[in-house]
């Protein structure tokens, strides 16, 4: 386990599998402690939180959905409560589905920006007040923002805006 991140503590959503799991298990190899954020309360953030400490590091697993504002609040609740402090954010929590622009429904609008752009912004709120002195807020977004493929107008447009927050 590396040292360059020794007694720091990293958030990072969606971190129960994919990408944020790479994420998660590199930031704790490089000797943050992890809270492990994922949606549902499944044993694939568990099952990231033990892979980490066999590592040697420190996790943890919350459970919290980044579009609800009451659920950001307590998952940054818990990181305190855990390991009294925050210093890495990574927003990778997101989701994503292709469909012509003409044929996405309001709900899917709704749930596509409420997850990727709301949790977001939120998580970047309330990083933004409660981060340590020098901490680091980054924001995931997709190199399909500059590409213009067919069914990813929705999907494109929300990590737009994920670009315009960082």
């Amino acid at each position: 386990m590396g040292q360059g991140l020794t007694g720091k503590v990293a958030l990072v959503t969606g971190a129960a599998r994919g990408i944020g799991r790479a994420i998660a298990l590199r930031l704790a190899r490089d000797g943050a402690a992890v809270v492990v954020n994922d949606v549902d309360s499944t044993p694939h953030a568990q099952e990231t939180v033990r892979i980490i400490e066999q590592g040697g590091g420190r996790a943890s697993a919350v459970q919290a959905d980044v579009s609800k504002v009451a659920d950001v609040k307590r998952l940054f609740d818990a990181c305190f409560q855990k390991f009294r402090r925050l210093d890495i954010l990574v927003n990778n929590a997101g989701m994503m589905f292709t469909k012509p622009l003409a044929e996405v429904g309001e709900d899917e609008f709704d749930r596509i920006f409420a997850v990727n752009v709301k949790g977001t912004f939120f998580c970047c709120q309330e990083g933004a007040k409660r981060m340590a002195e020098g901490g680091r807020i980054i924001n995931l977004s997709s190199s399909s923002t500059a590409l213009m493929l067919p069914g990813f107008g929705a999907y494109v447009a929300t990590k737009g805006a994920v670009e315009q927050f960082s």
